[in-house]
């Protein structure tokens, strides 16, 4: 394949993966701007009233009290600053100042499923509750990862759960890469350790680890967790490189609690955002990357595995407001 061809290629990928995010995002963007249409209806500037009416739209969007608070004071700032904003302006200046609170969050035009030089293999732990689409996010992930040239092996470790195991299976024969697991009710830990062990002697670029779903108490939590974590850095002392919390995009402020949870019982370094088509809660998303400031890493859009999407929050502010193109 030439150059132009993959160039072409690239870019074909990229018009689809923002279709998908623009098809993904609808909902919310239907129900948030309904709502900002009715309160500048008859308007000439941004007003206590208009304001009001703001605050109202961003917490049904599920964008929460916190983060909401903080965008509509941004904005009395900015009027305060330029004297007059007309209401034309608003979409505008909404979009400015939602871009700006995710600073934090990766951005690159040209994401791709890559890993970082010099962590071979590089060791993902995954994390959350069950029910947020964690296996199936592994599965996605790790098809990914395959597609963009990555060796990939999973590890069973929610040993808890016979289900879990049998569904990551289906997923590791769906996608063809191997996967190491025991019998139900396992020690979580052990399969951890054999899953880095076998990545170590087959020489893969990146282990995927899935954990237990459940969430008793932050106590039960932080020590299986913490035991995972030390019985894999005997094997590989920088392990993990990451630890990811699937979270539930649908479920709007629920996602948020359980991120408070998981947040307080380790050390989460990333997070994914599942189940975003179809629901009117997409600015969840807003609220966890301002509220926790760990980069939210992937959002999924769709039940296609192309439709785990890496988090580029100049695509997901222009989905969020569809500024490209006119309804």
């Amino acid at each position: 394949m030439g150059l132009f061809d993959k160039l072409f290629k690239r870019n074909k990928e990229q018009q689809e993966q923002k279709e998908a995010l623009d098809q993904g995002l609808q909902k919310t963007k239907e129900s948030f701007f309904t709502k900002i249409t009715k309160a500048i209806a008859g308007k000439d500037s941004v007003d206590e009233e208009v304001l009001d009416e703001l605050e109202n739209a961003l917490v049904s969007a599920d964008v929460g009290i916190d983060t909401t608070v903080a965008i509509i004071n941004r904005i009395e700032n900015r009027v305060k600053k330029d004297k007059y904003v007309g209401t034309s302006q608003l979409n505008d200046i909404l979009q400015q100042e939602i871009m700006s609170m995710l600073t934090d969050a990766p951005s690159n035009e040209f994401a791709t499923f890559d890993l970082p030089t010099g962590k071979k293999p590089y060791v993902i732990l995954v994390v959350g509750v069950n029910g947020v689409g964690k296996t199936t996010t592994i599965g996605k992930l790790a098809y990914n990862f395959k597609r963009n040239g990555k060796s990939v092996l999973l590890g069973a470790a929610d040993t808890f759960r016979a289900a879990a195991v049998d569904q990551l299976t289906i997923w590791s024969d769906r996608v063809g890469v191997p996967i190491v697991k025991k019998e139900m009710g396992s020690d979580p830990s052990s399969v951890a350790f054999d899953a880095v062990a076998s990545g170590i002697a087959k020489d893969v670029d990146v282990i995927i680890i899935d954990t237990a779903g459940r969430l008793h108490n932050k106590s039960y939590l932080m020590d299986e967790l913490g035991k995972i974590r030390r019985v894999i850095s005997k094997k590989m002392p920088d392990a993990p490189h990451e630890v990811l919390l699937v979270l539930d995009g649908s479920t709007g402020q629920n996602a948020l609690e359980q991120a408070k949870h998981f947040t307080a019982a380790t050390d989460v370094t990333a997070m994914a955002i599942t189940k975003l088509d179809g629901t009117a809660k997409g600015g969840v998303v807003l609220a966890i990357a301002n509220q926790f400031k760990i980069p939210v890493k992937y959002i999924g859009v769709g039940e296609k595995m192309e439709d785990l999407q890496i988090f580029q929050k100049e695509e997901f502010v222009d989905s969020l407001f569809n500024l490209s193109k006119k309804d």
